[in-house]
């Protein structure tokens, strides 16, 4: 009997690790977190600064970040304050860890 997908149950791990590594699916995801990972936070702007992107599309890279969980946010109007997800960064790392070995 041939399985479907519907068959095939994932491990939360697993579901987790997918979403971690969907979000880096782009170079400049990848830039953000790098960039997030040597300040202690920073501002929307402070990033539009940073990489020659209009504001809208570094909003968009952010949100899928925040929605992947691997940074956060705190409004501070009329900005808004991110930094990386410590407990969840912590957590992708372990995953991927254990994917690659």
């Amino acid at each position: 009997m041939k399985r479907t997908t519907e068959d095939i149950k994932y491990e939360l791990s697993t579901e987790e690790l997918a979403r971690f590594a969907k979000a880096l699916g782009h170079p400049v995801r990848i830039a953000i977190l790098k960039y997030l990972g040597h300040q202690s936070c920073c501002f929307t702007g402070d990033l539009v600064d940073i990489f020659p992107l209009a504001q809208s599309t570094i909003s968009q890279h952010i949100k899928e970040l925040k929605n992947a969980g691997l940074i956060q946010g705190e409004i501070r109007p009329p900005k808004v304050k991110y930094c990386i997800d410590k407990e969840n960064w912590e957590k992708a790392k372990h995953l991927f860890e254990d994917f690659f070995k």
